[in-house]
C-alpha cells in the first residue's frame, strides 16, 4: 500500500470493537516499524500490536518506561498510516498520573491508535516476566483508567494490564482485573500468568470481560497456541517481540556471514527481494502519479506559453 494515497481508518476503535464482535479470538503479532506492520498486514493478520518493549529495543534502548510519549505517537502514526487494519499500543504506565494519562489518549488517538494499553507497575517500569516488579495500589491505577475513559473521543479501546501475579498472586490479579472493569476498562491483560489453568482460572473469574494474552518468549508463561488461548476463554493474544527478537537473530546471521565470508551471496534466498519489497511499498503506485503530475505540469505549461504567442 503506497502510504500517500491511503486513506486512514476513520475509527479504528470501532474497527478493532467489530473485529472482537466478529472473531472467536483475535491474534495481534509485535510490529515495531512501518514496513513491518505493512507485511503483517498483507500476511492476513487484521490487528498488529505496537510493543513497549519491541519499540524501545529497535531503539536500543531496555524497556524501563524511557521511551516519550512524542516518540510512541510518532511511531503509532508512521505505522497507521500505512496499515489498514486496528492497532494497540502499548502505552506503559500512561505517561503520568491521570491528568498525564489523559494527554496520552488523546494523542495516541490522534495518531491512529485503535486501543490504548496502561499497566499498574510504577515507574521505573519493567518487562512483565522481569523479577522485581512493583505495582501502584488499586485506587491509583482506577484513577488513571476513568481518566482515560473521560478522555477518549472516538470508540477507543482501554486495556487495563495488571502485573499483580507475579507480585501479590493469582487471586489478587482477579480483584484487581474485577475493580478495573468496574473503572471503565474495556479488555483486561493479566501479565505473566504461569500455566494454562491459571489462563482457564482467569477466564472463569472475569465472565464475559475480553481478555487479553501474552504469549512473548523466554518468559514466565509457557508457550501455548492460539487455540489453546481461545479454548481457555481469552479474546485477543499478542506476540509483541517475537518479529524484533527474530530479525535481530536474522541480522546477526547476515553480518556474521559478511564478516566471515565477505559476501552476501549465501544469503540471497533468505531475502525479501528489491521486488518483493517495491511491491509490498506499492511502489509502482509512486510511480504512476508521479508520471501523471509531470504530464499535467507539461501540458499546463504547454498551454500557457501557446496562450502567451
Amino acid at each position: 500500500m503506497a502510504f500517500l494515497y491511503k486513506e486512514p481508518l476513520e475509527n479504528p476503535g470501532l474497527a478493532l470493537r467489530k473485529l472482537l464482535e466478529e472473531r472467536d479470538i483475535v491474534v495481534a503479532p509485535g510490529v515495531f516499524n512501518p514496513a513491518v506492520a505493512l507485511l503483517a498486514e498483507k500476511m492476513g493478520f487484521e490487528a498488529l500490536y505496537l510493543s513497549g518493549a519491541a519499540l524501545t529495543g529497535s531503539l536500543a534502548m531496555p524497556d524501563l518506561g524511557i521511551i516519550t510519549l512524542t516518540e510512541l505517537a510518532l511511531f503509532t502514526s508512521y505505522i497507521t498510516r500505512v496499515v489498514s487494519v486496528p492497532l494497540i499500543v502499548d502505552a506503559d504506565t500512561g505517561f503520568g498520573e491521570a491528568i498525564n494519562v489523559q494527554r496520552t489518549v488523546r494523542e495516541l488517538e490522534q495518531a491512529g491508535a485503535a486501543a490504548i494499553q496502561i499497566e499498574d507497575q510504577v515507574l521505573p517500569k519493567k518487562c512483565g516476566h522481569l523479577s522485581g516488579k512493583k505495582l501502584v495500589p488499586p485506587e491509583e491505577m482506577v484513577k488513571k483508567i476513568i481518566a482515560a475513559v473521560e478522555a477518549r473521543r472516538k470508540d477507543t479501546v482501554i486495556i487495563a494490564r495488571t502485573d499483580a501475579r507475579s507480585v501479590e498472586g493469582l487471586d489478587s490479579a482477579v480483584e484487581r482485573a474485577k475493580l478495573y472493569v468496574e473503572a471503565g476498562a474495556d479488555v483486561i491483560f493479566p501479565e505473566a500468568l504461569r500455566s494454562l489453568e491459571e489462563f482457564e482460572y482467569f477466564a472463569k473469574q472475569l465472565p464475559g470481560v475480553p481478555l487479553l494474552a501474552n504469549m512473548t518468549e523466554f518468559g514466565k508463561t509457557p508457550y501455548l497456541t492460539v487455540e489453546q488461548f481461545k479454548q481457555a476463554g481469552f479474546k485477543i493474544v499478542i506476540f509483541p517481540v517475537t518479529t524484533f527478537r527474530y530479525a535481530m537473530g536474522a541480522v546477526r546471521e547476515a553480518l556474521k556471514v559478511l564478516k566471515e565470508e565477505g559476501t552476501q551471496k549465501p544469503l540471497l534466498d533468505k531475502m525479501m527481494t528489491r521486488w518483493e519489497f517495491y511491491e509490498l511499498i506499492g511502489y509502482k503506485v509512486y510511480e504512476e502519479v508521479d508520471s501523471k503530475i509531470a504530464s499535467e505540469a507539461e501540458a499546463l505549461v504547454e498551454k500557457f506559453r501557446r496562450g502567451k504567442r
